[in-house]
């Protein structure tokens, strides 16, 4: 149990372990899914390779799909892409780096289906056993054209009346299961290969570029995050001052109202809690309009602030009162009551 705890905590501990954990994810269900598939091919002559090679190729396009919709960071490739320059470059490179990161994740999970239906061959044999050359099978000679097609279309179903129990049947059949091994086997040999090369390899180039691009990919999937997070923060103490702020615009209406039989038996008025406590919120609690918010939100999207702390803040937009001023709570606070 501690090892599938630890095991847990290592996939938590970033974005990119939480990715390969998906990954790895999506490639177990697709074993699982390919297990429990109940393989029936057509028998017919002219649907025998729609349906073997739809069933090879159409689940690995839908499992490359649910891997880009797995993977938050195909929404950053596309947004880094897409966003206007503003005081901040966009760099091709981490875009590739990015793209090239998302499209390996996406592809493990189709790689396995592939390298499953080869490997066991079903798929193969219904949708070529209609495109044997008879002349490589002696058991033809004494066939009819169409008896031919008609006979190979059936070698997938081993139990129909025509091919049960013929030796044609089982070596057509053993021939085409070899050939998807074959080809099953020398992809799964190439991708080990290519890497193990990439593995090996890589220490004996330049590691510059690549440290910069990996640092700042990693760095536009945080800054989104922590931006995102902000901003549920922000959200939160927004909604909860403007709730203090209407249970204290309507203490003070009651009042008004002639409400004020508690104060004539002494009873006290309990004020609310200060809203502006050193909680250390003070960069959030300064966005206090709805324009203001809207505004934070279109110069986020437009221009993002240049990647340089050093540089003078009032440099970074065009500030947060440019269409509704802060003005002091006690203020907001007095404005409210007069009713």
């Amino acid at each position: 149990m501690d090892k599938f705890r630890m095991l847990f905590q290592h996939f938590q501990s970033s974005s990119e372990s939480v990715m390969n954990g998906i990954c790895l994810l999506l490639a177990a269900v697709t074993v699982k899914l390919y297990s429990s598939f109940d393989f029936n091919c057509p028998c017919l002559v002219r649907y025998n390779a729609l349906y073997g090679l739809g069933l090879l190729l159409t689940p690995p396009v839908a499992l490359f799909l649910c891997g880009l919709l797995a993977n938050r960071q195909s929404v950053l490739v596309v947004e880094e892409w897409r966003r206007p320059a503003g005081r901040r470059r966009k760099d091709p490179g981490i875009i590739r780096y990015m793209c090239s990161s998302v499209l390996q994740r996406a592809l493990a999970a189709p790689l396995v289906w592939i390298l499953l239906a080869l490997l066991d061959g079903k798929c193969f044999v219904c949708a070529f056993s209609s495109s044997v050359d008879p002349e490589k099978f002696l058991d033809f000679a004494n066939m009819t054209p169409s008896q031919v097609q008609l006979f190979l279309a059936k070698v997938p179903c081993k139990e129909d009346e025509l091919v049960r129990d013929s030796p044609a049947r089982k070596a057509v059949s053993r021939y085409l299961r070899c050939l998807s091994q074959a080809i099953g086997w020398s992809i799964t040999l190439l991708l080990i290969v290519v890497a193990f090369l990439a593995r090996c390899l890589r220490p004996c180039f330049d590691q510059t570029v690549f440290l910069q691009r990996r640092y700042w990919s990693n760095y536009v999937d945080l800054e989104q995050k922590l931006f995102d997070e902000t901003c549920c923060e922000h959200a939160r103490d927004f909604a909860h001052r403007c709730v203090l702020h209407f249970f204290a615009s309507m203490q003070n209406e009651m009042r008004v109202r002639g409400l004020q039989r508690d104060m004539s038996r002494g009873a006290e008025v309990h004020e609310l809690p200060s809203l502006d406590t050193g909680s250390g919120k003070a960069h959030l609690r300064a966005v206090s309009s709805r324009e203001q918010v809207d505004h934070l939100l279109s110069t986020w999207y437009s221009s993002k602030p240049p990647l340089d702390l050093t540089a003078s803040p009032g440099l970074w937009g065009g500030g947060l009162n440019h269409r509704a001023p802060t003005l002091d709570p006690s203020t907001r606070l007095s404005q409210q009551n007069d009713v």
